[in-house]
């Protein structure tokens, strides 16, 4: 989510779209029924959850199919406490019922929406977020149908270079403004890489490379990759010169379409934007600063997305793939050579990326390099620096900066288990388990959820449920399997407000309709596949800056505890779309695809 300060007294001429939450409003009942709205595999843990917003008791459930016949129960509700506007929660558990079909879970007077049970109920949907990776485009737009931001851009806080241009054109806008960081491309771009590399009959082939409908022989998530890597390489231009960010909180000055974004970095509206390299130090052009102190945290990144590109690509384009692999190993001993974290770069505003890791980088990276060289060095590489980072430092707190573990899940232990030897592969896994022992120890709720709602708290939830598959795949250890199915069931509506995460996810349930984007506000355009930032502390919501809902807030009895989210693009913090968060849901979404 790119942290946004935006500029409201601008854009309240707008019209807020009037759009209503669907299955919410003044005939809701004050207690419901929460399941995951697009469905559950036959053999996946099935949890309902009853949220009450004033005590009262609920003793049993069953489910009914589409004809009113009761197929299973009654069977005993298990109360779970207390958790934000709830005053009481109770667990619906019908596991056991694994028969196809549509049913209703009802218990007392409550009913749930619709119930879907079906190997095939998330088929196809792992596609979805690539439709919003496409509206984020910077380069030629295929929403647009226009090339955008073709300026781009000119090197600030550089000690010898600032002033100089540079083609930087491409890749993607980091949220709903048009901000681009290689913190988050390109570990999408990797994930986007890793999710084809795992999963590849998820995916299929029904757009060109330039993101217009059509068949080219390449499937789309490659396509989309693609477009990625070729950003990556114009903002690592030479092995010395290793950029970070396109953009500053400049641009939200103005509420624009990028076709005609009229922000003004200092050469003119509509001008070049700054690019701002890794310089290991401390940097900020306006008010703010971050805390950067090395390179590591870009380099690490780099160079996995660059590996698993040359590894992936090599067989389609031999040269392009070459290119990739020397760039890897280039930014890899960038790396080496200059430890420590690559923060993004605020501006007139306090909010950037405060990452604070690096090990878990370059452990990737070194894992990635070792898949494509079989250079042995790059392994012992990737196991020191996994000793480092054996667990996310947000695993087990109730809090945490704005993005200061990011990626919110160490991707590089299991890539680098993939390969490992018994002991080390263990030893891997081990560290997945410790943290997600620590989320468990969190999770005492009736949703079975133990992530901190801060600022993106759905990148968190999906990336809980990305690292419980990765560690049940890596030891067929199943112990977390009920609390990474509730982290994927509350992404898709079992949680309290009934909302999926997901835009369009299911096309019939209830999503955003007013989400914090400007296409969606002047254009009524719906972002389908992009995750919303969700629900944050709401400490966090009252205390950030430029915020103000621009219409009854359509949650509000059910934003009463301590965490809140707001259907309104007057909300950035909980209702703004991410492009990583998105593809991280891609990849969860073509593991549930390929059954």
């Amino acid at each position: 989510m790119a942290p946004t300060l935006r500029l409201f007294f601008a854009a309240v001429t707008l019209a807020a779209a009037a759009y209503p939450a669907a299955g919410q409003g003044d005939g809701t009942p004050d207690d419901a029924i929460r399941v995951n709205q697009v469905g559950y595999l036959p053999d996946a843990p099935k949890v309902a959850v009853v949220c009450a917003l004033a005590p009262r008791a609920v003793t049993q459930f069953a489910v009914f199919d589409a004809q009113g016949k009761r197929v299973f129960g009654p069977r005993p509700a298990t109360a779970g406490g207390s958790f934000g506007p709830c005053a009481q929660t109770y667990k619906l558990d019908f596991t056991a019922l694994r028969t196809a079909g549509t049913y209703r879970v009802r218990a007392g007077a409550l009913e749930s929406p619709p119930v879907r049970i079906g190997a095939t109920v998330w088929r196809g949907l792992a596609e979805m977020p690539l439709h919003y990776m496409r509206q984020q485009r910077s380069g030629f737009n295929p929403t647009y149908n226009t090339t955008v931001h073709t300026k781009d851009g000119i090197i600030v806080d550089h000690p010898t270079r600032a002033g100089e241009y540079l083609p930087a054109t491409g890749g993607w806008a980091d949220a709903s403004d048009y901000l681009q960081y290689v913190t988050t491309s390109a570990t999408a771009t990797f994930q986007l890489l890793q999710a084809y590399r795992d999963n590849p009959q998820a995916f299929g082939d029904v757009y060109l490379a330039d993101g217009r409908a059509g068949r080219n022989g390449v499937p789309d998530v490659l396509d989309e990759a693609r477009h990625g890597l070729a950003w990556l390489l114009r903002m690592f231009p030479d092995d010395s010169l290793m950029l970070n960010q396109l953009g500053d909180d400049r641009d939200h000055m103005y509420f624009d379409l990028p076709p005609n974004d009229s922000a003004d970095y200092g050469w003119g509206k509509g001008g070049a934007r700054p690019l701002y390299p890794c310089t290991g130090i401390a940097q900020g052009l306006l008010r703010y600063q971050n805390r950067a102190t090395g390179y590591a945290s870009t380099a690490g990144k780099f160079a996995a997305a660059f590996a698993l590109g040359a590894q992936l690509l090599r067989g389609r384009d031999g040269a392009f793939a070459d290119t990739l692999g020397r760039k890897a190993r280039a930014a890899f001993a960038l790396g080496e050579k200059y430890p420590g974290a690559c923060q993004t770069a605020p501006g007139r505003g306090p909010y950037f990326y405060e990452e604070d890791d690096w090990a878990d980088d370059m452990e990737l990276g070194a894992a990635a390099l070792f898949a494509l060289t079989g250079n042995a060095t790059y392994r012992t590489r990737a196991m020191a620096f996994a000793a480092q980072a054996k667990v996310k430092p947000w695993m087990g707190a109730d809090t945490a900066s704005h993005y200061q573990w990011y990626p919110f899940h160490n991707i590089g232990h299991y890539e680098a288990a993939r390969p490992a030897a018994a002991g080390d592969r263990a030893r891997l896994a081990g560290y997945y388990r410790d943290g997600l022992q620590a989320v468990a120890n969190r999770a005492t709720n009736g949703f079975n959820v133990g992530i901190p709602f801060v600022w993106c708290s759905n990148d968190y939830m999906t990336s809980f449920a990305v690292q419980a598959l990765l560690y049940r795949r890596l030891t067929g250890d199943g112990r977390f399997r009920a609390l990474e199915q509730a982290a994927i069931d509350w992404l898709f509506g079992a949680n309290p407000w009934g909302v999926s995460m997901v835009i369009g996810v299911p096309a019939d349930g209830n999503f955003a309709r007013d989400p914090h984007a400007v296409i969606s506000i002047r254009l009524k355009y719906q972002l389908d596949g992009a995750l919303l930032d969700g629900p944050v502390y709401s400490s966090i919501y009252k205390n950030l800056l430029g915020i103000a809902l621009t219409k009854p807030d359509a949650y509000a009895k059910w934003n009463t505890g301590h965490i809140v989210y707001h259907d309104d693009w007057g909300d950035y913090s909980t209702n703004e779309p991410i492009m990583d968060g998105s593809v991280n849901v891609l990849y969860l979404l073509s593991w549930l695809d390929r059954r």
